[in-house]
This record gives C-alpha cells, sequence and structure tokens, in this order.
C-alpha cells in the first residue's frame, strides 16, 4: 500500500481531484452562460454533475502512468478547456453543442470562420493556439520526469482499478436510467447530462446498432411484402387507368434556415416577408416537415431527403457524411432514378468541399455538382453568403443543358447565420419583439429581409418554370430553423424542428390534388410522397416508404433497412436486384474553354469562355498567378509564356487550391502565327 499510496500519488489524487471540479464547473459555465443556471443544475441533477466530474476525473488519472506528468496533465486539462470555450462560442452563433463529430469538420469550416468570427477573434484565437503548443512542447521537453518511486506497474495497477470502479458505476447508473447511452435530442442532452458526458457520448456512439432480428431471412420477408404491396398499388393505379409512371422534371429547393418568421407569437412585422411562399401554399400541395436538426446540421436533413433515412438511428450528433458515406454508397433518390432517363444534378452556391459533398455526392448517385466555383455574377449578403438569386438561373441552364429530364437538388445558402446584430441601413420591413433587446431585433430584422430575398427567388423561379415546355415539379422546405432563441411555445407550430415545405407544379397537379395531398411528414419521407404521386415505384428505399409507412413495425423495419443497405450484407437490395455504384461525377456543365491568348499591357490575356474567379492557368502542368477579369477574360504576368506551351485552366475548389474541380481543354500558344 506504501507504494500505492506515496506522497507523488496523494498529490496526483487531490490535484486530479481539484482539476476535475474546476474543468466541470467551467464546461457548464460555458454550456449554460449564468453561474445560477449552473448551481441549479448541481442543485437538480447532482449525480449527474459528480459523473461529469468523474469522466474528467478519469481523463486526468492518465497521470498516474506517465513519466511527465506536468505534460499529461497541461495536454488532458488544455484539451477539456478547449472543448468547453469552443462550446461556449459555437453556442453564440448556433442552438446545437459542440460534438466530437465537429472536429471532423474542421476542414469544412476554416474557409469560412471569418462568417462567424470577427478578425480580433481570429487573430487571437490564433495566437493562442500557438502560445498554447509552444507550451505545451516546452512542457514535454523540460518538465521533470517521474522520480525514482515511480513504480510503473504499481501505477498501472491503480490506474485500471480507477477505470473498473468508473466502467461499473456507468453501467449501474445506465441500467437504472440515471444516465442514457443516445440522446434523442443533442441540445437537451448537453442540458439534461453535462457537457463532459454528452461529448464523450457523440464520440463513442457512431453508426447504426445491429438490429437483434436482422437476418437474410428477415430482409428476405420484409422484401416480399414490399412486393406484395407494390403490386396491389400498381393494379389499383391500372384500374383507374392511371398506372404509367408520370416523368417531369424534378427539382428539390432546400432553403437555407427557411421559415415562416409570422409563426412565432407576439412578433409584429410591418408586412408579409413571404408574400410567394404564402399563395404557393394556399394554391398547392403544402404542410409542415418534421426535420433532424435545429439552428444547425443542414446536411442532416439533406441526408434525410435524399436518402429516405432517419438520422435518429445513428450515433448521437453524427452526420452521415463525414462517416459512413466517406466511403460507401448509400441508397438515394438518385438512383431510384437510374432506370429511368434522368440526369441527377446537385446545385448548390457554396463551395464544394463542404461537408465533403465534392466526395459524398458520388455514392449517392449524382452525376453533377455544380457549385459556386463554376457560378458567375452572384451578389453576396452583408453576412457573406451568397444571395439566392444566382440558382434560378443555373437551374434553368441545367434543365437546357442536359440531354434526359432532370433530376435537380438545390441546395440554398443565402438565410446563413450568424446574422448581424448592428442595424441594416435601409431596412424595408420592420420587426419588433416585444421583450427582445436592440441586437436581438437587428438579428431578426436582417433575416427578415433575407427570407423576404429568398421568397422573391422562389417567385422568380416557379414564374419562370411556370412558362417551361418540360412538365416539372418543384419540392420547397426549409432546411432547419435559424440559429435565433426560439422555443417550442413561442411557435405556432408547436415545434422547433418544423419546417414549412411546398410541393409545386407547372402541369396541375398539385393545384388539383392540394386537400388531398397536404399534411405533415418526416424529412425522410418527403422524396418518397413525391416519387408516390408520379407513380415512380423503383428505388429500396422508396418503394419501402410508399408501402411500408402505415404498418405498425415501419419504423423498427425502417432501422432494419438502413442497417442492412449501409453497415451490413445489403441482403435487400440483392433481393430487390438493385446495384449501386459511385458515379463519376463532373463539377460543370458548362465547359470552360481558351479561345485566344494574347499580349497585354502587363502579361497576357487569356480570352475564352465560362471563366470565374476560381480559374487558374496552368502552362505545362504549372500553376501561375492568374488574374480573372470577366467571365470571357483572364490575365497572367509577362514572361509566362513561350513558343508552343500548353495552356490549361483548372477550375480549383474556393477552399483548397491544390483541389481542381474541372479542368478545360489544352490550348497550344504559338508565338508568332497561332496554328
Amino acid at each position: 500500500m506504501e507504494k500505492v499510496w506515496n506522497p507523488s500519488n496523494r498529490k496526483v489524487l487531490l490535484c486530479n481531484i481539484i482539476t476535475a471540479l474546476f474543468l466541470d464547473l467551467f464546461l457548464e459555465l460555458m454550456e449554460r452562460k449564468s453561474a445560477e443556471q449552473v448551481l441549479r443544475f448541481i442543485n437538480d441533477r447532482t449525480f449527474v454533475f459528480l459523473f461529469n466530474m468523474l469522466i474528467l476525473f478519469v481523463c486526468l488519472s492518465l497521470v498516474f502512468i506517465a513519466k511527465k506528468k506536468l505534460f499529461v496533465w497541461a495536454a488532458v486539462t488544455a484539451f477539456w478547456l478547449i472543448v468547453g470555450t469552443i462550446n461556449g462560442l459555437i453556442l453564440n452563433t448556433r442552438k446545437t453543442p459542440f460534438t466530437a463529430v465537429d472536429i471532423t469538420l474542421t476542414r469544412s469550416i476554416l474557409p469560412i470562420i471569418s462568417s462567424y468570427l470577427k478578425v480580433w477573434q481570429i487573430v487571437g484565437a490564433v495566437i493562442l493556439i500557438i502560445v498554447g503548443v509552444i507550451l505545451l512542447v516546452t512542457l514535454y521537453l523540460y518538465s521533470p520526469a517521474a522520480k525514482k518511486s515511480f513504480d510503473p506497474k504499481v501505477n498501472m495497477a491503480l490506474f485500471l482499478l480507477q477505470m473498473l470502479i468508473f466502467w461499473g458505476i456507468t453501467y449501474v447508473a445506465v441500467g437504472r436510467g440515471m444516465l442514457i447511452s443516445k440522446f434523442d435530442n443533442l441540445i437537451a442532452g448537453y442540458k439534461d447530462y453535462g457537457v463532459a458526458y454528452g461529448f464523450c457520448v457523440t464520440a463513442l456512439d457512431t453508426g447504426i446498432d445491429r438490429p437483434i432480428d436482422y437476418s437474410s431471412d428477415k430482409m428476405s420477408r420484409i422484401g416480399k411484402k414490399i412486393d406484395r404491396k407494390i403490386e396491389e398499388k400498381n393494379k389499383k393505379a391500372l384500374k383507374k387507368r392511371t398506372g404509367s409512371a408520370r416523368t417531369p422534371n424534378i427539382i428539390f429547393i432546400q432553403l437555407e434556415s427557411f421559415f415562416d418568421l409570422t409563426t412565432v407569437k407576439g412578433l409584429k412585422i410591418s408586412e408579409d416577408p413571404l408574400p410567394v411562399f404564402h399563395r404557393l401554399q394556399k394554391e398547392y400541395t403544402s404542410g409542415n416537415m418534421k426535420v433532424p436538426v435545429y439552428g444547425a446540421g443542414t446536411i442532416n436533413t439533406e441526408f434525410e431527403v435524399i436518402s429516405g433515412m432517419n438520422t435518429g438511428y445513428f450515433g448521437t450528433g453524427e452526420y452521415p457524411y463525414r462517416s459512413i458515406l466517406q466511403d460507401h454508397t448509400c441508397d438515394s433518390m438518385a438512383y431510384w432514378l437510374q432506370n429511368l432517363p434522368y440526369d441527377c444534378t446537385v446545385i448548390h452556391n457554396n463551395n464544394a468541399s463542404f461537408y465533403d459533398r465534392d466526395h459524398v455526392l458520388t455514392n449517392l448517385g449524382f452525376d453533377h455538382f455544380i457549385t459556386i466555383e463554376n457560378m458567375n455574377a452572384f451578389q453576396k449578403n452583408e453576412a457573406g453568403w451568397a444571395k439566392d438569386a444566382v440558382l434560378t438561373g443555373e437551374i434553368l441552364e441545367t434543365l437546357g443543358q442536359t440531354a434526359n429530364k432532370d433530376l435537380i437538388y438545390t441546395i440554398s445558402v443565402q438565410g446563413h447565420g450568424d446574422y448581424p446584430s448592428d442595424p441594416m441601413e435601409e431596412a424595408r420591413i420592420k420587426v419588433d419583439y416585444p421583450g427582445a433587446d436592440e441586437a436581438y431585433t437587428n438579428q431578426l430584422t436582417y433575416y427578415c429581409s433575407q427570407i423576404s430575398e429568398m421568397d422573391a427567388f422562389i417567385g422568380d423561379l416557379t414564374d419562370k418554370l411556370s412558362t417551361y415546355p418540360e412538365e416539372t415539379i418543384v419540392v420547397i422546405y426549409g432546411d432547419h430553423l435559424p440559429g435565433m432563441d426560439f422555443t417550442d411555445k413561442d411557435l405556432t407550430s408547436g415545434s422547433k424542428y418544423k419546417t414549412p415545405y411546398v410541393i409545386w407544379d407547372n402541369f396541375g397537379y398539385n393545384s388539383k390534388n392540394r386537400e388531398k395531398e397536404s399534411g405533415d411528414l418526416k424529412a425522410y419521407q418527403i422524396a418518397s410522397k413525391v416519387f408516390e404521386e408520379l407513380k415512380i415505384r423503383d428505388g429500396v428505399m422508396n418503394r419501402f416508404h410508399q408501402t411500408m409507412r402505415k404498418t405498425g413495425n415501419y419504423k423498427k423495419n425502417l432501422k432494419l433497412m438502413q442497417y442492412d443497405i449501409l453497415y451490413g450484407s445489403d441482403f435487400i437490395s440483392r433481393y430487390e436486384g438493385v446495384s449501386r455504384k459511385q458515379t463519376d461525377m463532373d463539377f460543370c456543365l458548362r465547359k470552360i474553354s481558351i479561345k485566344e491568348a494574347r499580349p497585354s499591357a502587363r502579361g497576357y490575356y487569356i480570352l475564352g469562355e465560362n471563366f470565374t474567379p476560381e480559374s487558374r492557368v496552368c502552362i505545362n502542368g504549372r500553376a501561375v498567378k492568374t488574374n480573372y477579369h470577366n467571365r470571357y477574360l483572364l490575365e497572367i504576368p509577362s514572361g509566362s509564356l513561350r513558343n508552343e506551351d500548353e495552356l490549361v485552366i483548372h477550375q480549383v475548389s474556393q477552399t483548397n487550391e491544390n483541389i481542381t474541380l474541372n479542368v478545360s481543354e489544352p490550348f497550344i500558344w504559338y508565338k508568332d502565327v497561332r496554328k
């Protein structure tokens, strides 16, 4: 016992207890924003608070088995201080807390960090990171090693004993319902069970748990049941002479942070910010759509709509785009149409690599991905996001350039936060929210102006499509509510997880069947709803929702389907005779081309078509400094060209110039005579 409870270990034990208490208080203060709320949490959830402290203590217990004790203590303490600080900052701009999954998004978030933080905050953060790294390296190099009394075997046994006690307490607490192993609601999970526990749950709880009754026979029985119900539907449709599928252009418009601000109780707005959307709601199929996220997490709503899968079955706070879809194909609306003459395109007025869409969408079966790198003539709002008006032209041009009918999934960005708290210079629509301070009212005013412009975009698009010569159906919805302090009680919908949707078309279906088809649904059901109206019955998840939605085992079988397709043996796809291959996705429909190169006052003009600010000239495979003038004109420095040099235009990622999205055909430059 003397070796175990020697003076060094006693000091470490006392230090770890004090540090764990301090860290626990810090994490909860950054989460709850007031000491009063922290004290209330400790009083109401004493065991949970102490368990969070135990998590931190166990992390600090690594000191027992380390020779560089001061370094390990500092590293663990710094890690949790960073988690708490980032969580506090994130909660200022979005309503979902910081999770372990967010660490994987760093590459996507860094290029747009200026939209969330001011310059001095970014500079301060960089300085703190540099200072922190220097201090940790210094500690590692120069901190004293453990004394001779340090016995690695004894201390390892002490460490393992602490881990065993921790495991036992955790097992009993979860078994008795004092803790839960999975959060249905991430925000409430952090509030009810603490930051340290919540963060650990998001790190450990990933993927879909294998259902206890999963087997080849079970999936075969589900497949046979689906087939029988599809056959019944086809027979009924044949009797009504509506059996054949209708194949219009299908367009999804996912509007960033879009919802009906007039549904906020007590909020006074000088004029209707959504006159177009409200008119469409009255004239076409509409309702509320339950989305899986609030204030952030666009890609999880996007994933549910595209795939027909419920993200609630994945790990707490997990983004399938950053986990299983990195190297695994997934059933999707694009694959549902692979046996029909459709080109499948995603259009997004933001950079291609955000949330790894440039890679993931190939695993969802899309043929084209048109992003801001290949767009021209777009405007930005005060928060730095591209306005949605540019999407109208991109959608119409896509419809015109593809040979087949089109599935176009459009991802908006204009409504993105963070919303400026300074007053707008010329606010056409005035907002008054009794009890709100000036900064919050200014944010609401700004947000109102953005959704008003997004509403105008919807009007412009549907006006142009109303006379388009091909049948077209458009599904319009918000991905989630904005990151404002709304509660369920503040909203007439009764839930901050509901956004409005409208299904519009230019051939009369949704206006004739508005009352019959309108109603509330979940994000993972909306695509199959549209496809069912069109009598399109291909696709594994599509067929499942169309036949099993009103059955008693719907949710249980939905989880089985998702596990089978993504983590199991994909028995259901083999039963249905479905195969999914990663697509060779391209990033432009407007081909970039070089027509001519001629001398300029400062170098050489490169004349061609469809250039953008992300166009880079490469000469003989080497990138040169490129000055963008307009979509027809680039300029490179003098001395760049020699006779018979090969020029190629690379469209590079807005976030990383080393990533090339698409290239032009080579152009050979001749100094004297162009051949």
